[in-house]
């Protein structure tokens, strides 16, 4: 590389586009998703750049109309495992040692890649393989992926301009090496743009990768690793392993070369990788980085000073946006009882003017769930809930999956703020909400705060000012992502970088140099332009 200091200019947020009719931008997405349907994709196992075919095969369907194969993917099994361990530390000696501008540069010509030539492509994938509506894949599959590419490699600079002081005659300077071994990303089915980063924040900081991507969104995940293919990474840096995790991740975790886990997931296969790799802390050669973003039981709190209509939309687009397949979502809410009947009528007339179909008709807000096993579970909640006491179904409750896994959006007051539907997470659309008494505002701040295991995201609506304050106060702990007046979705690369605590994850905010650090192993470096030459120090001398 030259010799000058690059500097990687600082960025801005990938602008979203709105799709209205009549629009360039809707005629091409309408387009590619024509051509993405006709198209059935075989889907390969890649490792050190080569395509596996290994016979042993999945379906790949429409959540909406999961007769409709959009392609065939091969799976990766102990065999692929071994060979892709052997490729990512092949890849590693070489990768490792590039040049910090030649990574970043790989991943800034994917950010301009995905903007452009490659934008609907990967918007037309979400939209079929998980049921996104058009907004929706837009501000996953383009934007906050776009973002995540060219905030990291800005982060990425920011980090290694860290350095420490240095006193009279001595240079003292960190290098911020990256980990010895192997990483092993496991992606979500939600989120392409979570899937993207999960393998390529690590990568950029000169490690390499597993990436095991969820098996009921494996179109997109195909397709960003032939964009970044395309933007010049190189062979065995990123090893792409669809397949069944009990092979896949359990395998890679224990491996003696792992040296970390970047995940998304469920709270319950994050601890158990956790509980893994700590049985067998002594067979690794280093400590394994863990970093995960979990499950989520994310609150709405209003107070009586609230303005209902912005709550009730916050309320209708964070529960229901995606169908609720969001760790974000909004799920539980505590309303004044002052408020109520307000919000109620609200709440029932937004959901009665929600269509709800294929991704394909524009004019749908919601889509299908994204399998059958999903729709099974959200629909035992519903059931759990229309067959006990003390819950009260207001808008929804019905699904069917004969055609799509669909399920109408589904509003449940529940009498008991301790409910089954208070704490534990439906990753669907059902908002369950619990009216509290207005002169209880402080026990039912506590009753939020202490009612679930999670502390991912949550939302407070409030006019007055001073009961801003004292609930931000009193839910401080309760939310690694808080807002004020906004619904608890929607986190911006650069803007609110994400991440929960408590069973919700370990906090290392994705998109935000924080994340970058945990995959760097830093060297301090001290110089002493003149050493010592014997060995007695002043204090020694006689009296």
């Amino acid at each position: 590389m030259a010799n000058s200091l690059v500097r990687i200019p600082e960025p801005s947020n990938e602008p979203i586009r709105a799709y209205s009719p009549g629009s360039a931008e809707r005629a091409a997405l309408k387009q590619q998703l024509q051509q993405t349907l006709a198209a059935e994709v075989e889907i390969p196992v890649i490792i050190g750049g080569q395509a596996l075919y290994t016979g042993t095969t999945t379906s790949v369907v429409c959540p909406h109309d999961h007769g409709h194969v959009l392609a065939t993917a091969h799976q990766a099994g102990p065999a692929e495992v071994a060979q892709a361990v052997e490729a990512a530390g092949a890849a590693w000696q070489t990768w490792s040692a590039m040049p910090w501008e030649a990574r970043a540069a790989v991943f800034l010509k994917a950010a301009e890649l995905l903007a452009g030539p490659w934008r609907q492509r990967l918007n037309a994938a979400t939209m079929l393989n998980q049921s996104k509506t058009a907004f929706q894949a837009e501000i996953d599959a383009a934007c906050e992926l776009i973002d995540f590419w060219r905030f990291n490699a800005y982060f990425m600079w920011r980090l290694y301009t860290e350095q420490p002081a240095s006193a009279a005659g001595i240079w003292d300077y960190a290098e911020y090496r990256p980990l010895e071994g192997f990483l092993l990303a496991v992606s979500p089915f939600n989120f392409t743009s979570i899937a993207g980063n999960l393998p390529t924040a690590p990568a950029l900081m000169g490690n390499t990768v597993l990436w095991k991507p969820a098996s009921s969104a494996l179109l997109p995940a195909y397709l960003l690793m032939q964009l970044l293919t395309e933007a010049g990474l190189p062979p065995g840096v990123i090893n792409f392993l669809p397949g069944r995790g009990s092979e896949v991740g359990a395998l890679a975790l224990l491996h003696p070369e792992l040296a970390g886990v970047h995940f998304t997931g469920s709270t319950q296969v994050f601890q158990g990788m956790w509980h893994t790799i700590g049985q067998h802390i002594t067979h690794y050669k280093s400590y394994p980085r863990l970093v995960g973003e979990t499950g989520g039981k994310d609150f709405v709190f209003a107070h009586p000073s609230a303005h209902v209509p912005s709550l009730v939309t916050a309320l209708v687009r964070g529960a229901f946006e995606f169908q609720g397949q969001k760790c974000s979502a909004a799920s539980r809410a505590y309303i004044p009882q002052s408020l109520w009947p307000a919000v109620r009528a609200g709440l029932e007339q937004a959901c009665s003017r929600i269509r709800m179909g294929s991704p394909l008709d524009f004019r749908n807000f919601m889509s299908a769930v994204i399998d059958a096993a999903a729709f099974d579970s959200i629909m035992a909640y519903i059931t759990y809930a229309r067959d006990t006491d003390g819950f009260e179904i207001l808008c929804g409750g019905h699904g069917d999956k004969s055609v799509g896994y669909f399920i109408a959006p589904t509003v449940i007051r529940s009498h008991d703020p301790g409910s089954r539907l208070m704490r534990e997470e439906i990753f669907g659309p059902v908002l369950t909400v619990y009216v509290y008494a207005d002169e209880r505002l402080e026990e039912t701040l506590h009753l939020c705060n202490t009612g679930s295991p999670y502390g991912l995201t949550g939302a407070i609506f409030a006019e007055d000012r001073a009961a801003i304050v004292m609930m931000s106060a009193a839910l401080r702990h309760a939310a690694g992502n808080f807002y004020i007046n906004d619904k608890p979705t929607g986190a911006v690369v650069g803007q609110q970088p994400f991440g929960g605590s408590r069973a919700s994850g370990t906090n290392d905010k994705a998109g935000s140099l924080l994340n970058l650090l945990r995959w760097t192993s830093p060297r301090t470096v001290k110089e002493n332009f003149m050493p010592p030459t014997d060995f007695p120090y002043p204090s020694m001398a006689e009296e």
